[in-house]
């Protein structure tokens, strides 16, 4: 069913915030996403010699003292600091202070902060303080340094906001269907704000290991910054990456009353299982496709009104040419008419964290009239691989709305769509 008339109902972004791989910022984030600018290189966080995996996209030159408390930064993991990062930006970004609302205002205020594993170097540091010192010397915050909740419950203690504080873990898909909860508390009347995204911080020897293991992972060591190729027929599996990214969401009349000015408005979105299997996706992309189609139905769109679809586009044989094949089956013959291209070709596949990264790029092309580019993209494998994905640099384009793809592990299918916010 189409979106709500009542501008109490409808659900716009006026804030943005990111930490990425190619920037600790959304502004320096998004010009170099447009710019085709790879975050991809060998592995710091540690020594990735014995591995057969060596590279991964990490985000750089960041401290987690400069946007908490010093000392609540040294409890809380990595995840959770990047989305304490990314919400400051986006708040500021928006031009609220949380601190000058009253208790009313806060009451009504959520925070949806959604991830694929949470504070999992917890488990892999307190195991091995616990064998190298005995459990005595186990810190006590690693239990809620670890919960995937506690960044959603760090931001509303951080900023005393009140309302709803809710997490998903979906894997890949996580931070898409952060949308779908933000425009719900909204379009239900729950909520006048919430603060939304998806955090990540996966890079560990144990995650490298087992994903290199999986066979899930490009080998491309010798050449980091052309690893991740999604939709090329050279790919060879996708570069691990780490991030987050947060956008305030709220009701059109709420950011009208205060003299925000939208970006643009969440028109809808979807979700749909595989039922399939625990990493591969369905061979004929029914779930994907579906997902789309109905996204398209609830955002009340129809095919040919999607300029742009970010994809999911991981870079891994079965991934893309699956996707490729939901995309045409869903659009029919206007799939060919869609620009269609991944920011993982850039920033690598940040788990929990890919759909906001998505989004951000989406929202960031409709506010410029931009499309993000496909980096890496050579030779498209043919015949699966035969749509626009938009090769080697950024296009300008008429964009007035976006689809945002998120599919992970388990055959969890999320899609959200915005559209330009041209007045109430």
């Amino acid at each position: 069913m189409p979106p709500s008339a009542d501008p109490a109902r409808r659900a716009v972004v006026t804030g943005l915030g990111a930490v990425m791989p190619i920037g600790n910022d959304f502004e320096t984030y998004w010009r170099n996403l447009r710019d085709g600018v790879s975050g991809v290189s060998r592995i710091t966080a540690f020594d990735p010699t014995d591995f057969e995996v060596k590279i991964a996209a990490e985000v750089k030159d960041f401290r987690a003292a400069d946007h908490m408390d010093a000392k609540m930064a040294r409890r809380m993991s990595r995840f959770i600091h990047l989305a304490m990062a990314a919400a400051r930006e986006a708040l500021d970004s928006a031009g609220l202070d949380p601190a000058t609302l009253d208790q009313d205002a806060r009451d009504r205020f959520g925070v949806v902060v959604n991830t694929g594993g949470g504070g999992i170097e917890q488990i892999v540091e307190g195991t091995h303080v616990r064998r190298e010192r005995g459990p005595r010397f186990v810190s006590p915050f690693a239990i809620p340094a670890l919960s995937g909740s506690m960044a959603a419950c760090m931001l509303s203690m951080e900023y005393g906001l009140t309302g709803p504080v809710m997490t998903q873990v979906a894997a890949c898909a996580s931070s898409v269907i952060a949308f779908h909860d933000a425009l719900r508390l909204i379009a239900t009347g729950e909520c006048d704000v919430v603060l939304t995204g998806g955090s990540e911080a996966p890079i560990l020897e144990v995650g490298i290991a087992a994903l290199g293991n999986m066979g899930a992972l490009s080998r491309r060591n010798d050449d980091p910054t052309h690893a991740s190729r999604p939709f090329d027929r050279d790919r060879d599996g996708f570069v691990l990456g780490e991030g987050g990214g947060m956008v305030v969401v709220e009701s059109l009349a709420h950011a009208l009353a205060r003299g925000a000015t939208p970006i643009a408005e969440v028109l809808g979105g979807a979700l749909t299982s595989d039922a399939f299997h625990i990493s591969a996706p369905e061979p004929t992309g029914r779930g994907a496709s579906r997902a789309m189609t109905l996204a398209r139905e609830h955002a009340g769109v129809t095919a040919d009104e999607i300029d742009w679809i970010v994809a999911h586009g991981t870079s891994t044989p079965l991934n893309d040419s699956t996707e490729s094949r939901a995309i045409k089956a869903s659009f029919g013959p206007a799939a060919y008419g869609r620009a269609v291209s991944s920011p993982k070709s850039m920033i690598g596949h940040l788990v929990g964290a890919a759909g906001i990264a998505s989004a951000l790029a989406a929202l960031g092309g409709l506010r410029d009239q931009v499309i993000s580019p496909t980096a890496n993209l050579e030779n498209p494998d043919l015949p699966d691989c035969d749509l626009d994905y938009v090769p080697g640099s950024a296009r300008a384009a008429k964009l007035d709305t976006v689809m945002v793809n998120g599919f992970g592990f388990g055959g969890q299918n999320a899609v959200a769509i915005f559209r330009r916010y041209a007045g109430a």
